[in-house]
């Protein structure tokens, strides 16, 4: 599958004028048309108030991306960024007939709006998250400040280097090696090098379980890492450093020695009992999945939206935003569905400056482009055709991130059509504010899934070149394996030589560091060149420069570009575009 000759558009300033639009503006929008596609005119139909109103595009002069390209013929037309979020595509002619050219690419057959391009006009999110890499962290398991604590009577203690990590049954939430806050801050220099400039740490607060998603308090931070100055250090300890802080905050459900819980079952009178959904007669309770120490919030309860706004700001600062866990169950239950009001209220609720990304498994679109979550945890648009291309030969997972049967063999192909389907269903803004992970504390470790160094380096390149936010689960950078999210969940080798891969960090801190050294790789579009079953091609453009990426699972079939080439980045010696791999290529087009 060649794309070379297909007309192309995407949100990036490449193609779209202003990348924060207000209601009401007028917004210059872009089409590139290789000659090779014959397109002799070029609507663009835009959905104003609910109807299709159609504007002619003109042939536009001095389009050039980074010098590549000028045979290509590039069309313009001015549209109005009329609603909150106005969808807009192109008609184009050419001497075969009509087509449209939406999200999902040029089509000759009519189709839904569902991927149309958005213009969004709600507030925007905070201009430094376009250029993060983050850094998740799971407080338990980075570092040990060396302050000895009494272990809680739920505690199952731990040694750091020496006691293997429960990966199900008894004992897996109860395992407490004795990592802190203050443990992090000696490790901060190590996740700068990686190119990190966002951390991201699991629950905080006071629990009853390793993983703290069972909160008994939102008042205060859990006295085993360190209490509330604890945070307070570690997150001026980042801020000197330029870096932020992301907290991890559950609007789903609290546990069960929440307050606000002991105190709606103990009085059926309290004001709390309105706060979740308890039965009347019976005294039982909706729980998260049935899990009865998750007790589910009622989001239809003015005193509940009042608590959790009052618990997300009086946390930033320290904090500099938030993941929510979640975020796809918040305010749903049965007939009621309170999720965009949810989001919409904790978002108006914290300053301009305050990231807000929800977390979500499967299709989160029908969640986004909101005045809501900024992005999501792009779980189903990302990791899962990653690890179904690159899962290894040997891989035996029961489940695919919740799917069962385990994790499918997909081909290029299948890999490309899933990128695209996730990616033309949100708007460009929510896909690029989004968090690409190759794994995270709940789920099975990346270099588990590939199975080997190189095909775990070709999904690092992916994730590294691809756009969207990079979110990075500590302890991969080492090669660490994990079949499941508790398995994953394994100190950091500090001082076990034997378990860190130094060719796995090395290229960790060349590819992110790329990423970070790169505009384009950051903030330009992206156009797919060609994809076959081994092999993905895709360019990255914005005005000033071109970067093209290769990344091959294997070995297969020669490609030609022709012009001159800057080799910006390859992970072997060989040679990819001839047909080498396992490896990834990163080069600058010369001409």
């Amino acid at each position: 599958m060649r794309f070379l000759d297909d007309p192309h558009h995407d949100g990036s300033a490449l193609y779209v004028s202003s990348q924060t639009p207000r209601l009401g503006d007028t917004v210059t929008v872009r089409v590139r048309a290789p000659r090779a596609a014959g397109v002799t005119g070029v609507l663009v139909r835009v959905v104003q108030d609910g109807e299709p109103r159609y504007a002619r595009a003109a042939v536009a002069t001095g389009v050039s991306p980074g010098g590549y390209g000028r045979t290509d013929v590039w069309w313009q037309a001015e549209i109005v960024a009329a609603n909150p979020v106005t969808r807009y595509r192109f008609l184009l002619s050419t001497p075969r007939g009509r087509q449209w050219l939406t999200a999902a690419g040029p089509v000759t057959h009519d189709l839904t709006d569902a991927s149309d391009f958005r213009l969004v006009c709600h507030d925007p999110p905070p201009a430094w998250m376009r250029d993060s890499i983050v850094y998740q962290i799971f407080p338990d398991r980075f570092g040990r400040s060396g302050t000895e604590r009494e272990p809680p009577s739920w505690a199952l203690p731990s040694r750091w280097d020496h006691d293997p990590v429960i990966p199900s049954g008894p004992g897996t939430s109860r395992q407490l090696y004795g990592g802190d806050l203050g443990g992090i801050v000696p490790h901060l220099d190590h996740v700068r090098s990686l190119g990190a400039d966002t951390v991201y740490l699991t629950p905080v607060f006071p629990a009853r379980s390793n993983h703290r998603y069972d909160a008994a308090a939102f008042d205060r931070i859990d006295p085993l890492l360190g209490g509330d100055q604890a945070l307070h250090r570690l997150a001026g300890a980042l801020h000197a450093r330029g870096m932020r802080l992301i907290g991890d905050i559950v609007t789903n459900h609290t546990g069960d020695a929440h307050p606000w819980f002991t105190a709606a079952m103990s009085d059926a009178h309290a004001p709390e009992r309105e706060m979740y959904h308890i039965d009347p007669v019976t005294g039982d309770y909706e729980a998260w999945w049935g899990v009865k120490s998750l007790p589910k919030l009622d989001w239809g309860s003015e005193l509940v939206r009042t608590r959790m706004r009052e618990t997300l700001t009086r946390w930033v600062p320290p904090f500099d935003g938030w993941r929510v866990d979640v975020a796809n169950m918040t305010g749903r239950r049965a007939a009621a569905d309170h999720t965009h009001e949810a989001a919409a209220l904790l978002r108006r609720a914290l300053p301009a400056t305050a990231a807000l990304i929800a977390e979500h498994s499967h299709d989160a679109s029908p969640d986004l482009d909101r005045d809501g979550w900024h992005g999501t945890m792009n779980y189903g648009g990302f990791t899962r055709p990653v690890w179904a291309w690159l899962r290894g030969d040997d891989l035996d997972l029961d489940h695919f991130l919740g799917v069962p049967g385990g994790v499918p063999r997909h081909d290029g192909r299948d890999t490309l059509a899933t990128f695209r389907s996730f990616a033309s269903h949100m708007s460009w803004r929510s896909y690029v504010h989004s968090w690409q992970l190759l794994d995270s504390h709940d789920t099975s470790r990346v270099r588990t899934v590939t199975g080997s160094r190189e095909r775990h380096l070709i999904a690092l390149g992916l994730q590294a070149t691809l756009p969207g936010t990079p979110m990075v689960f500590a302890g991969s950078e080492y090669g660490l394996t994990g079949v499941n999210g508790e398995h994953s969940r394994t100190p950091m080798p500090w001082n076990r030589p034997a378990d860190q891969d130094l060719a796995t960090l090395a290229s960790y801190r060349d590819l992110l560091g790329l990423r970070r050294a790169e505009p384009a790789l950051r903030h330009g579009g992206l156009r797919w060149l060609h994809a076959d079953a081994d092999c993905l091609v895709f360019a990255r453009e914005c005005e000033q420069d071109t970067l093209l990426v290769c990344a091959r699972r294997g070995p297969g079939s020669p490609l030609r570009f022709e012009g001159r080439m800057e080799t910006v980045y390859n992970s072997s010696d060989r040679d990819v575009l001839a047909g080498a791999g396992p490896a990834l290529l990163v080069w600058r087009p010369g001409g």
